[in-house]
């Protein structure tokens, strides 16, 4: 592999189609603000690298990142990429991964707004996130310790595990399938709309109207907090640990939690309510 060490580029494809190179202590950025200084690259290595400029890495192979640091001028990262490894760096340009296969991120540092779209293959690792838009139709991934923060969260994502994470995001979850999530909080609006398949394990989940038009639904042993309007529409199989302050028109399944401060069934509802419901061990709906 050849060495590169302590180098700046700003031209244009300043290193097109390398294949085997490990950059050491470089620098993208400079005067002539060129872009894709790194595309159609195999076999990859950098360390402590800068970059500043547009469009570095589309189309690479092979690619691992080491204490790296990609500033807000970096826009459009890292596209179409295939097996990269980005570990202890810092990520701050829009869109800064978008439709790559097998990505993994450990100890990373991002601030990028609609990062991770149409990615899959993903492996998450201690990883703290802030983004609008995140992981948009992405799948297969796996996360462990991610703390995630933005709106609109893993919408039409599909095969995914979450693992002691903590997310704060308004609409996470909709249209997502085959989802499940341990062991984590879950703090937002309109939580998990529409979605097929999500299971939520020893969870914490914070916001109002959540989990709603939802089918094969899951909560097994989970606690809320300010959670009302719960599971209109949703087709649900859910234990609750504590309370939770109001249940709507759930379709079908069975809910059972410690206590429920309200349930409210619409004599306008245009579909059935057939779910079973449970609080303090007694049946409270439908009546006996």
């Amino acid at each position: 592999m050849k060495i590169i060490e302590g180098k700046t580029y700003d031209e244009e494809r300043a290193l097109y189609a390398q294949n085997g190179i490990e950059l050491k202590d470089c620098r993208i950025e400079g005067p002539a603000d060129g872009e894709s200084a790194l595309k159609e690259c195999r076999n990859v290595r950098i360390e402590n690298g800068y970059f500043d400029l547009r469009y570095p890495m589309w189309h690479c192979t092979g690619l691992e990142m080491h204490g790296c640091t990609q500033t807000e001028n970096c826009r459009a990262a890292l596209w179409y990429d295939r097996n990269i490894t980005i570990t202890a760096s810092r990520l701050s340009g829009i869109k800064a991964v978008r439709e790559c296969r097998g990505v993994t991120l450990e100890d990373d540092e991002i601030i990028s707004p609609e990062f991770g779209w149409r990615s899959s293959r993903i492996r998450i690792k201690d990883t703290k996130i802030d983004s609008m838009y995140a992981f948009f139709e992405a799948k297969d991934i796996e996360a462990d310790g991610l703390e995630l923060e933005g709106k609109y969260t893993f919408q039409y994502i599909k095969n995914a595990t979450f693992r002691n994470c903590r997310f704060r995001t308004k609409d996470a979850f909709w249209h997502s399938e085959n989802v499940t999530v341990y062991d984590s909080f879950v703090g937002g609006e309109y939580l998990g709309w529409y979605s097929k398949g999500l299971t939520l394990v020893r969870c914490h989940i914070k916001g109002t109207q959540p989990l709603c038009y939802c089918k094969n639904l899951t909560l097994i042993d989970c606690t809320t907090e300010d959670c009302d309007l719960t599971f209109e529409y949703s087709d649900v199989n859910a234990t609750i640990k504590g309370g939770i302050v109001s249940v709507k028109n759930p379709e079908n399944g069975r809910i059972a939690a410690d206590s429920i401060g309200e349930i409210v069934i619409t004599k306008d509802s245009r579909r059935r309510v057939g779910a079973e419901i449970y609080s303090g061990g007694k049946l409270v709906y439908p009546a006996k």
